[in-house]
């Protein structure tokens, strides 16, 4: 039986990658010991999928889905802007910012969300594959850079 324009056994698998994908990026930031983990992420990502799912299912055009969209890409900013702390010490000259990662952790997830949605899985499987690559081999990368610079040591910087 359809939900309106879409049958239930594409909703479900939309939702199903929808969940996983915000797993996999979830459970990198959880390992990492962000406060975002794996329900944070999941929730996004659904969230954003379900919103995608509403005017496809209704038959609303394009122009309602990139209404959706633009709606999902700018309200996810202020979840990741929670994220993000500024912290200023007792040298008012050295700022430090932390969370900047993890508030495109959450925005990126909400994007995965979107895609899962629209069914696009190979873009999802393609993206999450490179957000763990970005998340855990680049993060390495970026330190031995930052030490090579002499840039402040890891809990000083962003993330």
């Amino acid at each position: 039986m359809p939900v309106e324009g879409l049958a239930w056994s594409t909703v479900l698998v939309r939702m199903g990658v929808a969940l996983l994908a915000g797993c996999a990026i979830g459970w990198d930031r959880r390992r990492a010991g962000k406060p975002a983990g794996m329900r944070t992420h999941m929730l996004v990502s659904l969230g954003s999928c379900v919103l995608v799912l509403v005017p496809l299912g209704v038959g609303g055009g394009v122009d309602a889905l990139s209404r959706t969209i633009q709606g999902i890409a700018t309200g996810i900013g202020f979840l990741g802007a929670g994220e993000i702390l500024h912290y200023v010490g007792r040298d008012e000259h050295k700022a430090s910012v932390k969370g900047l990662t993890s508030a495109a952790a959450i925005w990126f997830t909400a994007a995965l969300g979107i895609a899962a949605g629209a069914g696009l899985w190979k873009i999802v499987l393609l993206a999450v594959a490179a957000a763990l690559l970005i998340l855990t081999m680049i993060k390495t990368l970026d330190r031995r850079l930052a030490r090579k610079d002499g840039e402040p040591k890891d809990g000083e910087a962003e993330d």
